[in-house]
């Protein structure tokens, strides 16, 4: 039950937009081995005055932040994973790898409030975290 956020300093068309957070979804679910309906995920789009970048970015309006929280659990491997898929599936949309950042916050079952407002360590939550 990852919740993801994506970061652009530039606007896309609506079918890249889907695309883009497709691309992103696919990638966290198959690393962190997620059922299908388990769908978190935003796109935020900030006017590139808004959202300053690294300087040494030769191509800025393609700058992209996204951060995931997470249940803590998973080892290093499905992370690795993760990084490499999205930024693998991120380039075949034109972004550069280099210019695709992935924050990564993990926090205990007992630090999200789930399915009307239980502890999601009190909840079977059907997938396994510690993969």
């Amino acid at each position: 039950m990852p919740t993801v956020q994506i970061e652009v300093r530039q606007q896309y068309s609506q079918a890249d937009e889907e695309q883009l957070l497709d691309s992103v979804f696919h990638c966290v679910k198959n690393a962190f081995q997620l059922p299908d309906y388990d769908r978190n995920i935003r796109l935020v789009v900030h006017e590139a005055h808004r959202f300053q970048y690294m300087v040494h970015l030769a191509q800025p309006e393609y700058f992209t932040l996204i951060s995931i929280d997470c249940f803590a659990g998973r080892s290093l491997e499905p992370k690795r994973k993760l990084y490499q898929q999205i930024v693998e599936s991120l380039g075949k949309l034109g972004i550069p790898s280099d210019h695709i950042l992935i924050h990564l916050r993990e926090s205990p079952l007992e630090n999200w409030g789930i399915r009307g407002g239980q502890a999601a360590c009190d909840v079977n939550v059907d997938f396994n975290v510690e993969i």
